[in-house]
Parts: structure tokens; C-alpha cells; sequence
């Protein structure tokens, strides 16, 4: 069985907008994925999450992204390594002194959507987003996406020292390679709260799960990524907490 910690993606509320249930779903992970600003959430909501994530033991992660905030971080830009590196420190130091203003530490880092995406496509930016995580503090470890095959990722990060979490996820599906489905396409993502446990449950166990074509697919991931974006999303991860509380016991 995988011991996978729940990570979820977490503060993206904005001024007067509200984005997710936060409070509700913190009590069910191990590690929230908070905002730093580019792509959602600003000074005030970063400062509130965090105490939040602290009030529940739970680690604190950068989630970096592009500076879209219109686009919510899931439009593509064409930056260049340096600029990638450039908007990681930023945000992984702003969301620092947040935490260190409360006792605080950021754990561990996670890029998120097109960023995510991009650096999972495409050698340079994965590069570059290590680099910046390197030079940061390289104990911090990098979530990334975990697919078929993870020898090329995890070879850049032996160069770059770092300790590398691989993510699945609960509420995708997946393509033959082992990356996600777009989310165009439809049936990319599951709404089942049951096709959602279900995936995690197989996941835990080591479980082949089935891909968009048919195919068997076995992920070697640390953490699954999980979400709190309304009531049936925060009952799925409390199943999921405690149908992972019984695996353990069992």
C-alpha cells in the first residue's frame, strides 16, 4: 500500500471573492497547497490560510503559478527560464514571510496549472523551476506529476539535489502516458464523488488504474491531490481520509 499524503490546492479566495471551502476541508490533509498571488488570493487571504493550515498541523506549500489572475493560472505563458525562476522566488518569499510573521515555514512547493503543465512538457521550464527551488532552499521538496514513467524528472532533480513528491490525482483521469486528460476533453475530470473514492482507494492500494484508452496504468505517487471547491468535493476527501485511516488500521 502507498502512504499518500492529501494535498489540496487552497487560499484562492481574491478581495471580496470567495473561492472554496477552505475551513471546511483543512481538517482532512496533510498539506495545503496556498496561493501566492499570481494566480489567486492576495496579502490578506495568504495571512488567514496560513494561520488556518497552522491551527490544523498541516504543512504549508507554494503553489507558484503564472501572473494570471483572469485566467486563474491555466493559460500558458511564453516566459523564458529565467522569468519562470524569477516568479517562483517571488512568490515562494512572499508566501515565507507570511508564514515566518507566524511562526511558520513553507514545507515543500507546488507549481500550479499551466506552469504545472508546462513543466511537465517541456524540459527547460522543469529545469528552471527546480533551479528556483534549488537556489531557494533545496530541502524543500517539489510536488510534480507523477506518470508512467518518472526517470527523466527524477534525474533532474538528483542534479539539482532536491526531493521530488510525485502527485496523482483523485478527481482526473488519465491518458495512456500518464498525464491528465485535458480538460476539454470531455470526462477529464470525475464529479462522482464514488468514481473519486474509488480512484483514490486504487491508488493506496498500488492499483492499476484504467486510462482513457483502456490501458492498465500503475503510478508510484507520494500524494494525492484532492479539492475543496464545494460540499460534495469536501465530503469526497473525507471519505477518502478515512477510507485511507482504514487502510492503515487494516
Amino acid at each position: 500500500m502507498n502512504s499518500l499524503l492529501l494535498n489540496c490546492d487552497i487560499g484562492e479566495s481574491f478581495g471580496a471573492w470567495t473561492m472554496g471551502l477552505d475551513a471546511e476541508v483543512m481538517p482532512y490533509i496533510d498539506c495545503a497547497n496556498i496561493a501566492c498571488g499570481f494566480h489567486a488570493s492576495d496579502p490578506s487571504v495568504m495571512r488567514k490560510t496560513v494561520a488556518l493550515a497552522v491551527a490544523h498541523d498541516v504543512r504549508i506549500g507554494a503553489h507558484t503559478a503564472y501572473q494570471d489572475l483572469v485566467g486563474f493560472g491555466r493559460r500558458s505563458m511564453d516566459c523564458t527560464p529565467q522569468e519562470v525562476e524569477d516568479l517562483m522566488l517571488y512568490q515562494i518569499g512572499a508566501l515565507e514571510g507570511l508564514c515566518r510573521s507566524q511562526g511558520t515555514h513553507v514545507s515543500y512547493v507546488k507549481p500550479h496549472g499551466a506552469l504545472y503543465q508546462d513543466m511537465m512538457r517541456k524540459p527547460a521550464t522543469l529545469r528552471a523551476v527546480m533551479s528556483a527551488v534549488a537556489k531557494y532552499n533545496r530541502h524543500l521538496p517539489l510536488m510534480l506529476m507523477c506518470t508512467r514513467d518518472n526517470s527523466a524528472a527524477q534525474a533532474l532533480g538528483d542534479e539539482f539535489g532536491l526531493t521530488l513528491w510525485f502527485e496523482a490525482f483523485a478527481d482526473r483521469a488519465y491518458d495512456a502516458a500518464g498525464f491528465l486528460v485535458s480538460r476539454s476533453q470531455p470526462g477529464a475530470v470525475h464529479h462522482d464523488s464514488e468514481v473519486i473514492v474509488n480512484q483514490a482507494v486504487t491508488l493506496a492500494r498500488g492499483e492499476a488504474l484504467q486510462t482513457s484508452d483502456g490501458s492498465a496504468l500503475y503510478l508510484n505517487a507520494q500524494t494525492l491531490c484532492v479539492h475543496g471547491d464545494n460540499a460534495s468535493s469536501v465530503a469526497a476527501v473525507q471519505r477518502i481520509r478515512q477510507a485511507f485511516d482504514g487502510l492503515t488500521q487494516a
